[in-house]
This record gives C-alpha cells, structure tokens and sequence, in this order.
C-alpha cells in the first residue's frame, strides 16, 4: 500500500476508492494561488488578465477538479514581459521545490488543511486552435497579452492575402505596443511600417472598435512554410507585406 500519491497536469476525476488508498491521501500540485484559475489552463489567464502575481497550491485531492483542502500554497510575482513558456518554467521549478518542501511536513503531520472559499473561485477554459487567431479589432494591450499567453499553446496567429489570392497563415511570436500619435488612424488590420524597419498593425480602439488606436509592432513572426524570423527581415523577403489588410 503506497503512503502517498502525487498528481500534477492531469484533468481528470480520480474515483474516491482510489483516493483512499495511500496513507496520506492523494496531493496535487496546481500552478495557480487557488480557489483562483481551477482548471486546465491558469499559467495562460493569468498573463490574459494582466495578473502581477500567481503561484502554487498544493491540495489534498478530492472527487472535484482542483477542489480540495489547501495544504500549501505560495506566490510567485509574474514580470512585465513574462511569456506562458517562461512562466510555466518557472512554476514547475518552484512547484517541484514546494512540493519536497510540503511532502516532508505532511507526513509529519506538520501541516493543516485549511478550505478553499468557494466564494472567490474562478475557471479556466480549454483553448482550442481559433483561441490563437488574432482579431485585430481588440486593442493592442489585448493582443500583446495573447501573444504572451499563447506561446505554448495555441500559439497566436493571422492570415495574410497575398495577391493571387493565396492566403497565408502567419504565426506571430513576439510583439510589443506602439501608441498612436498625430492622431492618425487606420483600418483595422492594415500594416505599416513603424521605425526600426518593424511591422505595426492597427489594432481597433476598445470602446470604439471600429476605429483604429493603437498599433501592435510584430517584432518576430514564422510564415507558413517557413522558419521565424524578425519582422525586418521578413519585410526585406516579402516588401509587398506592407498596405494589406490582416484577416
């Protein structure tokens, strides 16, 4: 009979006979400061959110998702430029160092389970692959934040019609905001030319959708078919890029 399990990244209901087995219970190691973010996807709304801070909680599990007692839980603060990639590197390390931490303590008996306020849960979905497809009538601090979210998956990307009417899927990687100035607008989705011979795409403008604010400058993006690359050299390869309309 095993003393303890351990369960981390895995979305399913273990059945109570099963959880009932090891001497110490089932724990689990979620990455996000629950009752906040149950669910499949929490590095990623996190960053979505504009959240400055997450970390990990260690339950002991129940016969509901990410919903049993507390038995530690730590915070970890998430940076300006913080990618779901980076973030998740992160956590799995400082996870895996609470995780020894709380083992030890919990066999002991050094460690009191505490429940989690249902009045302050909050779910996460399951992104599938149109999650990833920009819409370029959201604003660019939007946008920016999916960039970031998405890289692991379903990664962000957009569609470039090129003349003949071959459309091409554009997987775009990094990206920063570029605010606009003179009061200059253009239609949504038109890319231009900003300084550093970078791309910038006018993004919509929040309570006004339809009228560009904002621009979103692609500082490295993959083509389909092709390998990543920084936005210069893409325009260098594809000048006829700049004027069209992303989709």
């Amino acid at each position: 009979k095993p003393d303890l399990g351990i369960v981390a990244a895995y979305g399913e209901i273990i059945p109570k006979d099963i959880l009932d087995i090891p001497k110490y219970g089932f724990i689990n190691v979620h990455p996000s400061l629950l009752p906040k973010y149950r669910g499949p996807t929490p590095i990623q709304t996190a960053i979505l959110n504009g959240d400055k801070k997450t970390g990990v909680t260690i339950i002991l599990m129940d016969e509901k998702i990410d919903h049993g007692p507390i038995i530690n839980q730590r915070a970890l603060e998430i940076e300006k430029n913080e990618t779901a990639t980076t973030l998740q590197n992160k956590l799995a390390e400082f996870g895996a160092s609470l995780l020894l931490e709380t083992i030890q303590k919990w066999q002991k008996g050094m460690l009191k389970t505490y429940p989690q306020d249902e009045t302050k849960a909050t779910y996460t979905k399951i992104l599938t692959r149109e999650d990833g497809r920009v819409n370029w009538k959201k604003t660019a601090q939007a946008l920016e934040k999916e960039v970031r979210a998405y890289t692991l998956w379903p990664e962000s990307f957009t569609s470039w019609e090129r003349r003949g009417g071959l459309i091409f899927r554009i997987k775009i990687l990094k990206t920063r905001i570029q605010k606009s100035t003179g009061g200059i607008s253009y239609p949504i989705g038109k890319t231009l030319v900003v300084p550093q011979n970078e791309i910038g795409v006018q993004c919509g403008g929040g309570f006004f959708p339809e009228r560009g604010e904002d621009f979103l400058v692609i500082e490295r993006l993959k083509m389909e078919g092709g390998g990543e690359m920084g936005s210069e050299e893409f325009l260098r390869g594809h000048p006829e890029f700049i004027g069209t309309i992303l989709k």
